[in-house]
């Protein structure tokens, strides 16, 4: 193994535990309501995310090509537009799932997250399933029915977690720029969204934010929602996307454990069985992972 892959493995599981215990820092501004959250979580970002251009000369520049090569493609400018909104939906989904005691269901989202891009694949990059991913899509489609069925409530939460972040994905594929340009790109269209809600909460005298410890803990969500996908980044350079794939489970497996003992949440028998499903679901599609890799062990 060499020191590349490793530091691609370390990297890859730093930010899918970061990801993972999110949850604990959400809950560390209790006192703002989930959309002003969202909101400033935008702004900081896109600050956050100036700052490290400004300070990296090497960033700076593959910066200021790729805007010019998104202005000279017009498909991949849009697609990057709305893929920032994408994710800021997942995010606004996220943070009103913690503050809101849906820890578990945003677990759920994210163990589904990888079969919902499967099916997003087939729609509209015409991919073909093999045996396993078409088992996979069933139980976790039955755990949904079940959770449904059973506990009288359809899992919104998970779905707009899965779907979101499944269209991110599908939409970062159109487009071809360096990693951090993306996520750069993705705060400066999105902040004047935030900017806006933030002058009319103002406006109204509704804003939260002021001299409080949730505002301090706030101001750090720009580094909270980059560093991971900075990390997240600097792995699947350097490990294939098959091992990343397996990796990917880490985050939902430690918002469940939290979910469970940390923040206490209701998790009765249906709501086992219908993680049940889930997690078989998720078992059958990473034997096909396996076998991806078995048959073609070099792709990335």
């Amino acid at each position: 193994m060499t020191s590349e892959y490793k530091k691609g493995i370390f990297f890859a599981l730093g930010a899918y535990v970061l990801w993972g215990i999110l949850p604990i820092y959400w809950e560390l501004i209790d006192h703002i309501g989930a959309f002003e959250i969202l909101a400033f979580r935008i702004i900081f970002s896109m600050i956050f995310m100036i700052l490290l251009l400004v300070v990296g000369r090497k960033q700076r520049e593959a910066f200021l090509r790729d805007v010019n090569q998104l202005f000279t493609h017009p498909v991949q400018l849009v697609a990057i537009i709305v893929a920032g909104y994408v994710i800021t939906i997942n995010w606004g989904t996220f943070i009103w799932a913690v503050t809101n005691g849906h820890v578990l269901q945003s677990s759920l989202g994210y163990y589904i997250n990888p079969l919902v891009s499967i099916v997003l694949a087939l729609i509209f990059l015409k991919e073909r399933f093999n045996k396993f991913e078409w088992l996979a899509i069933i139980f976790a489609l039955i755990g949904v029915l079940y959770m449904t069925i059973k506990i009288g409530e359809f899992p919104f939460v998970s779905i707009m977690l899965a779907l979101s972040f499944g269209l991110y994905g599908l939409l970062k594929k159109i487009v071809h720029i360096d990693a951090i340009s993306s996520i750069a790109i993705e705060c400066i269209v999105t902040a004047p969204a935030g900017i806006i809600y933030v002058i009319y909460l103002w406006q109204q005298h509704h804003m939260t934010f002021g001299f409080n410890m949730s505002s301090f803990w706030l101001v750090f969500s720009g580094a909270v929602t980059a560093i991971p996908l900075i990390l997240f980044s600097a792995g699947a350079k350097r490990i294939p996307l098959s091992l990343t794939g397996f990796i990917q489970y880490v985050g939902p497996t430690i918002m469940f454990i939290l979910g469970i003992f940390v923040f206490k949440e209701k998790f009765d028998v249906h709501q086992l069985i219908t993680f049940i499903f889930i997690w078989i679901g998720i078992i059958l599609y990473s034997i096909s992972q396996y076998m991806n890799i078995k048959r073609n062990p070099i792709a990335k």
